[in-house]
């Protein structure tokens, strides 16, 4: 199958990657003094797993996520300051874990093109 056919979910790896990338991601995340406190009484465990189910369906993978929309899902932490600068932090994160597990940079932009998809509702715009 050609690379064109396959999806961004299919070319950055399947499960696995997105296991790992949404790993890395957020020791990068919860490091961060700007976004630490986002997380603070948060199971992160269940965060862990709805990020991953949420990665697969927005790359295109199985659809696994039963989670909240992302207006809904990012209402506390807009009540607690959230905005662009944080949300850049965020793709900053995501850019680096990928970066760090070797993806190359077409599929880094593609991510980060999928991430900028949802500003406005994450930032309940």
């Amino acid at each position: 199958m050609a690379a064109e056919s396959l999806s961004l979910y299919e070319r950055l790896g399947g499960a696995a990657a997105v296991e790992a990338a949404v790993d890395v991601f957020y020791e990068k995340v919860v490091a961060d003094p700007l976004l630490k406190h986002f997380f603070d009484g948060m199971d992160m465990q269940r965060q862990r797993q709805m990020q991953r189910a949420f990665l697969s369906v927005a790359f295109g993978g199985p659809n696994r996520y039963s989670g909240r929309g992302m207006r809904e899902a990012h209402a506390r932490p807009l009540k607690m300051g959230m905005g662009d600068r944080e949300f850049d932090a965020v793709l900053g994160h995501l850019g680096a874990t990928l970066q760090q597990l070797g993806v190359p940079a077409e599929l880094i932009g593609a991510a980060a093109k999928v991430a900028e998809s949802v500003r406005g509702d994450v930032l309940g715009r």
